[in-house]
């Protein structure tokens, strides 16, 4: 077995949005960072879950994100020859191909890459983390499984959990909570009735990309328990609404009460490409709420992705056709069999995601979370100010139907804020030198569902990479080095000791760019965030490199005199503070 053992001044592990952002940000503050994936590719939602179109609020293209999350949407507008939205889909203002998005985020990364300052490894999952000792112990190493069992240990100052179902909490004994926390707990109104329910968990969905072809395709076999999932979930095109209504939706056409068309939904790619249109299918006949991810997820990953094929199935065979399409090729009137999974948007053999899309996963339990009465609308249409704010962020209270609660909500909320405080563990919670860096941060159920849409986990992951690298700096962490250990020639696992996974002593090599044995003790974000002084510098840090901590003034009330937002028309590789312009 060939085990790695790396050293960085930040180990940022989950290499979807959040971690990207979180990797650049340290990165370009002078940090040494390692970043890895679970999955085969980075960029999670846009690309191996293929939510590529964004979720967002109103104002994106104004104000309320960040200069790199704006430089991001920017490059794919650009990869796809200006359009400004490629895909047409009306869900979103930019709906585009997920390898598109991919391409785009590894070229953010790129320079970084070259100059050695982030080391990347993909597929690999995070299995077990070394605390150090005494009353408050820091994390000193995560050990990740990686392809062909082989085994990757970082050693860093700050470790950024990135993750899509937050893995560090329970590997480094960090109080954690899934599910509902239940009225019972802060009286919001949409927690599941009385106390909290972690079985609750929010639905996700395994995501497929599909092509429509010129003409019909052989259909094949149903599905395993076809019949039972039809008639169970049930398929469907029309929509129970949260305002209470029936939204009734046709497939390639207007629906009976003027809605859009379902395939338009989602739509990634027109035919003015000069290909077959393209769809990727997130929709109620393909989210899966019988089991929670995390609390089952061997029988729910496999249960979910049958799900899938058995509501494309249904798309195939048993989906009334729109009136203006006659009765079709298989003669009833139903189905579209020119529809197929499309694996070369993908980039899996399948035609489904390489993963799910996951809307909740396990939370920092902080004492004081963010609930969803921090974030309704004050006097000023903002959500009440938040002193130790380091991002802002917007969106509905978007919860899908949780297990054993099929109720949807779409709660209105206002523009709001990410705090600092919710980002670290308090004393006794968890280690100080741990920083969450997606939707798992310290907020209810209710609230997190307002967070963890793409704008929102990337400007958490930001925040979480400065504060980090604050951390390691006021530790006065020294550049890394790697030692890659022959197969076969080191320890079994567990039986390095506990205050150190570096080489042996007398294995370094020879100090340079990027190496250098690491110094100091492993930092504190826990300090930085409850130092006034050192807050203030992260809280400067991140406007200055477009990253905003407020919302402007008026940005609801009198949203046209908000000033445009102009990026560079060849966005830097590596920006500074004054390349990026405020967003």
């Amino acid at each position: 077995m060939t085990r790695t053992r790396l050293t960085a001044d930040i180990a940022v592990i989950g290499g979807g949005l959040g971690g990207i952002a979180a990797a650049l940000a340290a990165a370009d503050a002078g940090s040494s960072v390692v970043l890895t994936a679970a999955e085969p590719m980075i960029g999670g939602q846009v690309t191996s879950q293929l939510t590529a179109p964004l979720d967002e609020h109103p104002l994106v293209e104004s104000a309320g994100v960040t200069a790199t999350y704006r430089r991001f949407r920017d490059l794919v507008r650009a990869a796809c020859g200006g359009a400004a939205n490629p895909g047409e889909g009306w869900v979103s203002r930019l709906c585009f191909e997920p390898l598109v998005g991919l391409d785009v985020l590894e070229g953010m990364l790129e320079q970084h890459l070259a100059a050695g300052r982030i080391r990347l490894f993909t597929g690999h999952t995070p299995v077990r983390a070394v605390l150090g000792a005494g009353p408050d112990p820091r994390i000193e190493a995560v050990e990740l499984q990686g392809p062909g069992g082989s085994l990757l240990v970082l050693s860093a100052g700050a470790f950024i959990d990135a993750t899509e179902t937050g893995d560090l909490l329970p590997l480094t004994g960090t109080a954690w909570v899934i599910g509902s926390e239940g009225t019972d707990a802060y009286g919001e109104p949409d927690a599941v009735p009385g106390p909290a329910d972690p079985r609750a968990e929010q639905s996700f969905t395994w995501v497929a990309a599909v092509v429509r072809e010129p003409h019909a395709l052989p259909v094949g076999p149903a599905p395993e328990s076809y019949a039972r999932l039809r008639d169970s979930q049930p398929f469907s095109l029309d929509l129970d609404g949260w305002d209470g209504e029936t939204h009734r939706y046709r497939f390639f056409h207007d629906g009976p009460d003027g809605k859009p068309p379902f395939w338009e939904y989602r739509r990634i790619r027109t035919a003015a490409s000069g290909k077959p249109e393209a769809a990727v299918i997130n929709w109620a006949g393909n989210d899966y709420s019988a089991r929670g991810l995390v609390a089952d997820p061997e029988r729910a990953t496999r249960e979910a992705r049958n799900l899938t094929l058995a509501f494309l199935h249904w798309l195939r065979t048993e989906v009334p056709r729109d009136p203006e399409d006659g009765q079709g090729p298989l003669g009833t009137g139903r189905g579209y069999p020119e529809l197929r999974l499309a694996p070369e948007l993908s980039g899996t053999p399948d035609g489904l995601a390489a993963a799910p899309y996951v809307r909740e996963s396990r939370r920092l339990a902080n004492p004081d979370p963010v609930t969803f009465h921090d974030l309704v609308a004050g006097p000023d249409g903002l959500a009440r100010p938040v002193p130790d704010s380091v991002g802002i962020a917007w969106y509905h209270a978007d919860l899908h139907p949780r297990v054993g609660h099929p109720r949807t909500v779409f709660s209105e909320t206002a523009p709001f804020s990410i705090p600092a405080r919710a980002l670290v563990p308090a004393d006794g919670v968890g280690p100080a030198n741990l920083v969450m860096g997606a939707k798992n941060l310290a907020a209810t159920q209710v609230a997190a569902a307002a967070y963890r849409l793409q704008p929102g986990e990337w400007a958490i992951g930001e925040a979480a990479g400065v504060i980090a690298a604050a951390a390691v700096a006021a530790a006065g962490s020294a550049p890394r080095h790697s030692v890659d250990s022959p197969a076969g020639t080191d320890s079994p696992a567990g039986s390095a000791p506990r205050h150190s996974v570096d080489s042996p002593a007398g294995t370094d090599s020879p100090a340079g760019p990027g190496t250098g044995a690491p110094t100091g003790r492993p930092a504190s974000a826990r300090g930085i965030v409850r130092d006034p002084g050192r807050l203030r510098a992260v809280q400067d840090a991140l406007p200055a490199r477009g990253a905003p901590i407020a919302w402007p003034e008026g940005a609801v009330a009198h949203p046209t005199v908000l000033p445009p937002a102009v990026s560079p028309a060849v966005p830097p590789l590596v920006p500074s503070s004054t390349e990026i312009p405020s967003a």
